[in-house]
């Protein structure tokens, strides 16, 4: 079997999930908030099991997210994707160049007379995804080698202007940007996949043949990235439930800068892939990497400056609430208009 026909044989074995995934999805999201509303001991106790400031359950689970998108990666495709600087160009201009000032405007237009929301809406604006991005562009079917180049890049340039841009748009001197923090995560969530990946790959591909690897050992792996999707999902919604399901017209008045930014940037990027005539795959991923965010970075920039109990700390909550549904609404988009966009060639 070529590694073609078993994608295609990968894709029908994700059918059924696929199909409800939207349902899926919203059952863990409403089965958290609930957790998070009525038994709020149980959210507390899993955010306080932390190292470096990363959550531990949910590191471990995005973990077992990453590494079966990552796995099947060919070093032969990652050469190949870098000849192509341009998606890479595009997406650093996206995240670094017009989300921080184009948050900005938003924040400061829709939540006037809030400093606090301002802030953390600002920041959340100001921190790219590198994790949780890479399974969007798994079920988008992207680009997975471009994805991983255009992901890794990010998370270095975030060690370098994080903080200064942080600064600049807050208008404070200076930002303590918790280095421990991206550090780990990029450790987790790129360099230990990615590594765990190649070696596994080479192993098993050595002993058991390609043969095996495509039909039992990657489907084995689909099954156990949806789980921990769907865990991932109970645990993050358990965290802030109670004043999610306590609040909601706040939520509803915090989200609408961040409605309006991930507009903003899906419709530019993913209409610029089209008008430069790049595959599906590339413009997928260039859409998905610049409209996401690293909200446990801007939470822990939040919390740092203004406290745990601050608006701004809350505003960068509403991160994950929104990202989610969104991030699988874009990959339904993508999906439905990808017939539109050139074939790549393999």
């Amino acid at each position: 079997m070529t590694e073609e026909q078993a994608y295609v044989k990968h894709e029908a074995a994700l059918g059924l999930f696929e199909k409800y995934l939207t349902l899926w999805i919203a059952i863990c999201i409403i089965v958290g908030l609930l957790i998070g509303r009525f038994l709020p001991q149980f959210g507390q106790f899993m955010d306080s099991l932390k190292f470096n400031q990363l959550s531990i359950p949910i590191g471990i689970l995005l973990f077992f997210m990453m590494y079966p998108t990552v796995v099947g990666i060919r070093f032969s495709d990652i050469r190949q994707a870098a000849k192509s600087p341009k998606p890479l160009l595009v997406t650093i201009i996206a995240n670094w160049v017009i989300a921080p000032p184009l948050m900005t405007l938003y924040a400061n237009t829709m939540l006037a007379g809030n400093p606090q929301y301002i802030a953390g809406t600002i920041l959340l604006g100001l921190s790219p995804c590198t994790a949780m991005v890479m399974w969007w562009m798994f079920l988008a079917k992207g680009d997975m080698a471009q994805g991983l180049i255009n992901t890794s890049i990010n998370a270095l340039l975030m060690l370098a202007l994080y903080a200064p841009l942080a600064a600049f748009y807050l208008g404070v001197s200076s930002i303590l940007v918790p280095w421990d923090l991206i550090a780990t995560s990029v450790l987790i969530f790129i360099a230990l996949p990615v590594a765990a990946g190649a070696v596994s790959r080479k192993l098993i591909l050595k002993n058991k043949g390609e043969g095996w690897f495509n039909n039992t050992y990657i489907p084995s792996l689909g099954k156990i990235s949806v789980i921990a999707l769907l865990t991932t999902l109970i645990v993050l919604f358990s965290f802030e439930g109670e004043i999610i399901l306590n609040n909601p017209l706040l939520v509803a008045y915090l989200a609408a800068p961040n409605l309006m930014h991930y507009a903003t940037m899906i419709t530019w990027t993913y209409l610029l892939g089209y008008f430069l005539g790049w595959n599906y795959e590339t413009a997928i991923d260039t859409t998905l990497i610049g409209s996401s965010s690293h909200f446990e970075v801007a939470i822990a920039v939040a919390t740092t400056l203004f406290g745990i109990g601050s608006g701004a700390a809350l505003a960068t909550v509403i991160g994950p609430l929104m990202e989610v549904p969104l991030m699988l609404s874009l990959v339904r988009l993508g999906l439905r208009t990808r017939k539109y966009f050139p074939r790549k060639k393999h």
